[in-house]
């Protein structure tokens, strides 16, 4: 919820969220998260569940919330088709905890959903200071409703950590342009199909004016043979046009109708197949820099306590990164001192050099060697 990865998925052909949270995320999450968060809740409880997955509106989807309701997993999802706004009297401020521990005020309403499936969901509502109202579905039927906004809003968290880390940490930067054939059995979209179905856009296109055309057609003039005749002849050679459309239009569809959408990578045509890009350097350098983030986000976490604006801590560390420092080993006393410049505002100076004092009672030892790291600002 305070957007640091727990796994990552890659995918060579993206299937689409809900095909990668059934088959990829929920598999890796029953394998990877302890066995006590995912214990079998009580079988005379049936709305009981065992943990919840948040996601965008690309994930809704009826059938989809009931196969994780049968797996005993709760959804939590924006609603897609929200309709019409709740009276405004139906909201209530209430005190809400953040993933950071922060408590807000939001002002929330509550109903009972019944989607096109049958399946009774919850729904809640954000109104907003601009009296916009944010739906909100849900299938975890015993959590409080604050929660549950909590941790729908928290999933902006993980957006900002891919634009921060795209931005700080090169996340999208190649590493190697090396290519790896695709062993896994996916399926793709039929180039046959494809073209079938951009030709059957093109010609309903071009049928759709034609028809816009013939339907604009009048006769302005008065109805004599040297004004009717050629009329009738423009107007007939547009109806002979749009029935030869008309009947390309029926032979694509039919054609589209017994190509198949979707086929396996290895019935692709030779000329055709693709490569996927090599993910063993590019997933262990991301490692790294995910690594990096969070250690960046352990001391950012650190210098909030000590600024009065605290959304400029990390901004703070990254000056940091590229001040200069003399390094200073010791091998008698076994450290190894980095002792950094001052910067240009004392009070960031302050902040800094009681990062460093926290820092300093790790005791760290710089990687391969036996001296102890000591941080320190100046001459301080």
């Amino acid at each position: 919820m305070d957007g640091q990865p727990f796994l990552v998925i890659n995918q060579a052909v993206d299937p689409g969220l809900i095909q990668t949270i059934e088959h990829k995320i929920v598999p890796q999450l029953e394998h990877s998260l302890p066995a006590a968060r995912l214990a079998d809740p009580p079988a005379d409880d049936p709305l009981a569940h065992r943990f919840t997955i948040v996601f965008d509106r690309e994930g809704y989807s009826p059938d989809f919330f009931n196969r994780m309701k049968a797996l005993r997993i709760a959804c939590l999802t924006y609603h897609k088709f929200p309709g019409d706004p709740w009276s405004e009297e139906e909201f209530a401020a209430t005190r809400v905890r953040l993933a950071s521990g922060e408590l807000v005020t939001m002002d929330l309403a509550e109903r009972g959903t019944r989607l096109s499936n049958g399946l009774w969901v919850r729904e809640l509502r954000k109104l907003t200071e601009r009296a916009h109202q944010t739906a909100i579905l849900s299938t975890d039927y015993r959590s409080d409703g604050a929660p549950l906004a909590a941790a729908m809003f928290a999933r902006w968290s993980q957006e900002n950590f891919f634009k921060y880390a795209r931005q700080h940490f090169s996340l999208d930067r190649l590493v190697d342009y090396r290519t790896e054939a695709i062993s896994d059995p996916i399926e793709v979209v039929n180039p046959d199909y494809r073209q079938l179905d951009g030709e059957v856009r093109s010609v309903t296109g071009k049928l759709t004016r034609r028809l816009a055309r013939f339907g604009e057609m009048t006769l302005d003039d008065t109805i004599e043979p040297t004004h009717v005749e050629p009329f009738v002849r423009k107007k007939a050679a547009l109806q002979e046009e749009i029935e030869t459309l008309q009947q390309d239009l029926d032979q694509l569809k039919a054609q589209r109708k017994d190509t198949p959408k979707h086929i396996r990578i290895e019935e692709l045509p030779e000329e055709a197949r693709f490569r996927q890009l090599a993910t063993r350097s590019k997933q262990l350098i991301d490692t790294v820099k995910m690594i990096a983030y969070r250690a960046e986000t352990a001391m950012a976490n650190s210098l909030r306590e000590h600024l009065t604006r605290p959304d400029e801590a990390r901004a703070l560390l990254r000056a940091l990164y590229t001040t200069e420092a003399d390094l200073i080993p010791d091998l008698e006393a076994g450290t190894l001192t980095v002792r950094l410049h001052h910067s240009a505002n004392a009070a960031n100076d302050r902040v800094i050099a009681k990062l460093c004092e926290e820092l300093n009672e790790t005791e760290t030892v710089f990687p391969r060697t036996n001296l102890r790291l000591v941080l320190k600002l100046g001459s301080a």
